[in-house]
């Protein structure tokens, strides 16, 4: 059964995954450190797990598997989602792949070296988030349950 986790701190598309997950019958969980209102809808669960680093991103991906699907902008819980099985998006309806995760996780490493080495602490943030990322989130986020559903 499939299965739509969310990765939920800083996540700009619950409410678009819900009403994804909702139209489809596709249970969904939301897991995070805590903070997150609960939803009224009985397809979703409202995961809290311990405080800490990186907590949630364990759950999620001890939990997720082939056929599920998981939303995320973390890059190494992406990569150890894609080797359960699980199809993995970024909140712009980027998908993380086998094919492209190892970049991604290098590009990851290099951009944290250059930060650590600038002294001066100039730069940072990334782009914000657009209304055109949230339609190709919608967009992405379709295709991947429907074809986790047809399996």
């Amino acid at each position: 059964m499939t299965v739509l986790y969310i990765d939920a701190d800083a996540c700009p598309v619950k409410a678009e995954a819900e009403r994804v997950a909702t139209r489809h019958k596709v249970r969904m969980a939301v897991v995070s450190n805590g903070g997150i209102r609960p939803s009224q809808n009985p397809l979703v669960d409202t995961v809290i797990v311990d405080a800490g680093a990186d907590e949630a991103d364990k759950w999620i991906a001890a939990h997720c598997g082939p056929g599920d699907v998981v939303v995320t902008g973390d890059i190494p819980l992406a990569a150890r989602c894609i080797e359960t099985g699980a199809a993995v998006l970024r909140h712009n309806g980027e998908r993380f792949t086998q094919a492209n995760i190892g970049q991604q996780l290098a590009m990851r490493d290099l951009m944290a070296d250059l930060r650590a080495a600038n002294p001066l602490g100039a730069g940072g943030g990334g782009k914000s988030f657009t209304k055109a990322d949230r339609s190709r989130f919608l967009d992405a986020l379709e295709r991947e349950i429907r074809a986790a559903l047809r399996g």
